[in-house]
């Protein structure tokens, strides 16, 4: 039996990397294809391959989820499997609303949930809770918007004298080294939650003698976020692309830059970061450029309250498929 749940725990955690590539390729793409910088075949292809090439570049996310958010020594494999279904369910509801909730946060609610109802209140490492996902998370979102704000206003300064036909095609070029860094970045953080949630099991079950992320669990994690997001989220697309703010080649290669970077430094700081947090927040910087009634604020209302009910509503989840799962298993 043990063996059976730690294959189930597997394989639910690359469904859960699959729901996250589909559900945040939008992240990516929205931009790219909003300003016709590329079709969304070809962005959706160029971001699955970036997302897997980024799967390989640190393990420090990793750590954070599956070491820095519940107690190790408490956990088990039936707490793993009901964190992953409760942030795998409110994925798939949010994803049909098309909102642009965090996948990040629902597996970090996911946890907290299942880990309270397994063990109380020490079951969860609050500290980390708070310094490595909350503050960052809000902190990472704001910091976007300022930078992409500072960052559009430069280069509308600098490249003043090019023609606007000039420039947006001059800008649609730059999205394609923007865009794709952005899912690089994407698959860096992202699936590197997924890879801490597996490397978890394997230690809870004792398959391995202390955590670590084996070659096989990148491999694999890489794999499952490529292929959710070649499919694609086009519902969250819409919403980032056109709902905030009608995105120009100009802003569009602000808002990716400047959330590629910020989502970059976050990951070699082993914050699991909310990569739709952060490419909002350089999506609404850019069209604050232009005035302040640009953006669609009540828009930008409805993904703030996604949000903030994110990481309790996967707790509720989590908390509630908790006792069937220790049942069944």
């Amino acid at each position: 039996m043990e063996t059976v749940l730690l294959v189930t725990v597997v394989v639910v955690a690359l469904g859960f990397d699959f729901t996250n590539g589909f559900h945040d390729t939008a992240n990516a793409v929205a931009t790219s294809v909003s300003t016709r910088a590329l079709s969304p075949r070809v962005a959706v292809l160029v971001a699955a391959l970036a997302n897997f090439a980024g799967v390989f570049v640190t393990t420090a996310v990793a750590a954070t989820v599956g070491k820095g958010i519940v107690d190790t020594s408490l956990v088990t494999e039936q707490t793993l499997l009901a964190a992953l279904a409760g942030a795998i369910v409110w994925n798939l509801i949010t994803w049909r609303r098309g909102l642009p909730s965090s996948s990040s946060h629902a597996l970090i609610g996911g946890l907290v949930g299942a880990a309270l109802v397994q063990s109380g209140t020490q079951g969860v490492q609050w500290h980390g809770l708070v310094h490595k996902v909350l503050i960052p998370g809000l902190i990472a979102p704001v910091v976007a918007f300022g930078a992409a704000y500072l960052l559009l206003l430069a280069l509308l300064w600098a490249f003043k004298w090019i023609t606007p036909g000039a420039g947006n095609r001059g800008f649609r070029l730059g999205q394609l080294a923007s865009g794709t860094f952005v899912a690089f970045t994407h698959g860096a953080n992202d699936a590197q939650k997924t890879m801490g949630i597996i490397a978890l099991a394997l230690f809870t079950n004792g398959s391995i003698s202390h955590f670590y992320v084996p070659n096989w669990v990148k491999l694999t994690a890489g794999l499952a976020i490529a292929a959710g997001t070649y499919i694609g989220g086009w519902r969250i697309m819409r919403t980032l692309g056109q709902r905030v703010f009608d995105m120009e080649p100009a802003s569009g290669f602000a808002a990716q830059a400047t959330a590629g970077a910020t989502i970059y430094l976050a990951t070699g700081a082993g914050y699991p970061l909310s990569t739709t947090h952060v490419i909002s927040g350089g999506v609404m910087g850019s069209g604050a450029t232009k005035r302040l009634s640009a953006v669609r604020w009540g828009v930008a209302g409805n993904i703030a309250f996604a949000w903030a009910l994110t990481i309790p509503a996967a707790a509720g989840v989590a908390a509630a498929l908790y006792w069937p799962f220790q049942a069944i298993f």
